[in-house]
């Protein structure tokens, strides 16, 4: 969390001198896994999940975004329907820590300074590296073997309404689609661990923040015009 806020006050720093207006603010939802192991719907919340946003609005349709979630994966075998998993019955868990950067894109004009009200769905994608366990799978469960970290790239859809004169409230789904097959033991880098490898080690890992996102918007009127 030390690293985070000296991050939060860098940022700052650098951009506090533009004439733009910025948004800071939390999110607050849940994360589920999609992988080898337990159920394989996309959207299904199951643990908790948090983190801080701050955007930089450069015009009415597109803000430079800069967040830190964090959430724990868990899944269970028991609970898919598909038979084979059901039979085999691993457990699995993990932890993701992930700070993302890159472009949000509005649908419609969303322009905080000229009534009380806007409105708008979006996009966002860019960049992710998350930090996560290396796992492998043994007695039917997850076990931790160290602390490394993957790249991602974040594909989220929301909606976001002004509903206050500074306050800004969303609401969206993010997937991530990662660099690695080893959120779930599945498919362990040690090589020590090579036997107790499963699943299909063709395929990437993913895992999806969903929930509701809450800015402060601050700083100078933009003009919103081309340069």
């Amino acid at each position: 969390m030390k690293k985070l806020f000296l991050y939060i006050i860098v940022l700052f720093s650098v951009i506090n001198s533009h004439a733009q207006i910025h948004e800071i603010g939390i999110f607050t939802g849940g994360i589920n896994y999609i992988g080898d192991v337990g159920p394989t719907d996309y959207i299904a919340p199951s643990k908790f999940a948090f983190g801080a946003i701050y955007k930089w609005n450069k015009s009415k349709r597109h803000s430079y975004r800069f967040s830190y979630f964090q959430g724990k994966i868990e899944s269970n075998d028991l609970e898919s329907q598909a038979p084979n998993r059901k039979l085999r019955g691993f457990k699995i868990e993990n932890s993701v820590k992930e700070f993302s950067a890159g472009l949000e894109f509005n649908f419609l004009n969303f322009d905080l300074h000229e009534s009380d009200f806007a409105f708008s769905p979006y996009v966002y994608t860019g960049i992710s590296t998350f930090i996560y366990n290396e796992t492998y799978v043994l007695n039917k469960e997850s076990k931790k073997d160290y602390q490394s970290y993957s790249l991602a790239i974040p594909m989220t859809v929301g909606v976001k309404a002004k509903i206050a004169q500074q306050w800004v409230l969303g609401m969206e789904i993010g997937a991530r689609y990662t660099f690695t097959d080893n959120l779930d033991g599945s498919n362990p880098k040690n090589k020590n661990f090579e036997t107790l490898k499963f699943g299909n080690l063709n395929s990437k890992d993913w895992y999806v923040f969903s929930g509701i996102t809450l800015t402060y918007t601050f700083g100078k009127n933009p003009c919103f015009c081309a340069d």
